[in-house]
């Protein structure tokens, strides 16, 4: 793996906190626990429950736990989930914009066109997801884990990657124009016809990823390689 110098100024990367769900919720039904304005979820075990297609803004779920709950298609402008642990359910096309993520588990999931701009993840792992064609635009990563996750096509157009770490993760064409990565690490992942390549300066970078990064890199630079 390429070392980081352990220059002065310099943050390694931190492991995200755990998430800290209590062994007692309140089991979510419907429309009690249905997605409105404003509305808050506090200790709520949501399991199997259609919330597709919604629109709602100022959601907060705070120690919750959502299991095989679908939010495909939903609209959650300005909300936050807080030590929550998010499983095996489909969340294709959510459109989630300023929405905050603090302490959380997302594994199993569904995020393909996941539209997700302008948003703020902090402690948070997420694990053996489709995030394919997903859009990070302009958001912030502090101590985040991608693990596992198919990230094709993924758009980190301005986002602050300097927080997060990836591995074992498909990166292929991703956008990474304008994003800032300094301090970012990727460890066995697939990066290639990355778009936004010359702003992987001070990333760390595992040396087999490296070799086919080079191919991408060069083609930026205007190099022709020649076998």
């Amino acid at each position: 793996m390429v070392v980081r110098s352990p220059r002065r100024g310099v943050t390694r990367w931190q492991p995200p906190q755990p998430p800290t769900v209590p062994a007692s919720l309140t089991r979510g039904v419907l429309p009690d626990h249905d997605l409105d304005h404003e509305v808050s979820f506090d200790r709520v075990e949501f399991d199997g429950l259609d919330l597709t297609g919604r629109r709602a803004g100022g959601v907060q779920f705070e120690e919750c736990r959502l299991v095989r709950t679908d939010l495909a298609e939903t609209v959650l402008d300005r909300s936050q989930f807080s030590e929550c642990i998010a499983e095996q359910a489909n969340w294709a096309n959510l459109k989630a914009t300023k929405l905050t993520l603090l302490r959380c588990r997302l594994s199993g999931l569904r995020l393909t066109g996941l539209h997700w701009v302008d948003g703020g993840l902090r402690d948070v792992t997420i694990s053996e997801c489709r995030v394919d064609l997903a859009s990070f635009r302009f958001s912030s990563f502090s101590a985040v884990l991608f693990e596992d996750c198919v990230l094709t096509g993924a758009d980190f157009t301005g986002a602050k990657l300097g927080g997060a770490r990836f591995v074992g993760c498909d990166l292929t064409g991703a956008r990474f124009p304008e994003a800032q990565l300094k301090g970012a690490e990727f460890s066995r992942c697939t990066l290639a016809d990355i778009d936004g390549i010359t702003n992987f300066a001070g990333a760390v970078i595992d040396s087999h990823d490296l070799i086919a990064l080079s191919y991408t890199l060069a083609g930026a630079l205007g190099i022709q390689i020649r076998d």
